[in-house]
C-alpha cells in the first residue's frame, strides 16, 4: 500500500513551533540572508542544504515562506535527545539510515505530487563540517519525481549551543541558490548508478557554492582543502544500519 501525506498538515503544531524557532532565532542570532529573490512562491519543490548541525533544519523553517515537509533520520545521534521529540511533534518523514526505505520514498513522493515542498540533507547526517559527497537517495528521488530543486547553504550553526551559553550572538549565514533541474531524462531510461552519483554531486556542486571556501570540503576549487576533507565522506550507517 502505498504511503500517502496530505500535503500540507500539522498546521496548528507547525505554526506554534515555527513561532517558538522565530522567538529563539531573534533571541539568540542575527542572520545575514541572500538569495530571497530566488525562493519561488510555490511547489513542487526539492529544498537540498548542507548539513552540519542538528539545528540546521530549524533554519530552514525561519526564513522560508511555505509549509514544508523534511525528510530526516528516524534516530538523531548528534543532537540532544530533545530534538527526537520535537522531530516527531512536527512530523519529520523518517528515514532509517543504512537501509532502502520504501515508505520514506512513497511519503515523498507524496508531498512533491501535491505541488508541496520538501526539505532534504542530501548529505544524510552532520557528523562533519565541511561539505561530503550526496547519499544516493537524495539524487533518486530527485529523478523519480522530476522536481526542480533549490540549493540552499548554512553556515554559522555549528556550536550554536555552546555560544548561547557563553552568552554570545550566533551570526548565520543563509544562501539561496538558483533553481535547478529537473533531473528526469536519461539516455537510458531508467537511470544508473553512476548517472545518479552524477546528479549527486550536481546538487552539492550547486550547494558549495553557496558556502564559504573553506566549508566547501570535496566540492572545493583547493586540492588543499579537499585533502583536509578527506575522510569526511565516510557513511557512518554504511556497515550498520539503524534499527
Amino acid at each position: 500500500m502505498v504511503r500517502q501525506i496530505r500535503y500540507p498538515r500539522r498546521r496548528v503544531v507547525r505554526f506554534f513551533l515555527k513561532n517558538a524557532i522565530t522567538t529563539l532565532f531573534k533571541l539568540t542570532s542575527t542572520f545575514e540572508i541572500e538569495g530571497q529573490e530566488n525562493i519561488p512562491t510555490a511547489g513542487p519543490l526539492l529544498v537540498v542544504a548542507n548539513h552540519f548541525n542538528f539545528i540546521d533544519p530549524l533554519a530552514l523553517i525561519y526564513t522560508t515562506p511555505w509549509p514544508m515537509e523534511f525528510v530526516g533520520g528516524a534516530q538523531t545521534p548528534n543532537a540532544p535527545k530533545a530534538v527526537g521529540w520535537i522531530s516527531k511533534l512536527f512530523g519529520v518523514i523518517p528515514t532509517y539510515r543504512g537501509t532502502g526505505s520504501r515508505e520514506t520514498l512513497q511519503s515523498s513522493e507524496s508531498v512533491l505530487k501535491q505541488k508541496g515542498v520538501l526539505a532534504i540533507f542530501p548529505e544524510g547526517g552532520s557528523w562533519a563540517t565541511v561539505l561530503r559527497p550526496a547519499r544516493p537517495g537524495t539524487a533518486f528521488l530527485a529523478y523519480r519525481t522530476g522536481a526542480q530543486l533549490l540549493p540552499v547553504g548554512i553556515d554559522g550553526l555549528v556550536g550554536f549551543l555552546p555560544k548561547i551559553r557563553r552568552g554570545e550572538r550566533v551570526n548565520v549565514q543563509l544562501k539561496f541558490g538558483k533553481i535547478f533541474g529537473p533531473f528526469s531524462r536519461f539516455q537510458s531510461g531508467r537511470p544508473s548508478r553512476e548517472e545518479m552519483d552524477e546528479v549527486g554531486h550536481t546538487i552539492m556542486k550547486n550547494i558549495s557554492v553557496l558556502l564559504p571556501p573553506e566549508r566547501r570540503g570535496f566540492y572545493s576549487d583547493d586540492a588543499a582543502i579537499r585533502a583536509a576533507a578527506r575522510g569526511t565522506e565516510i557513511y557512518p550507517w554504511a556497515n550498520q544500519a539503524e534499527a
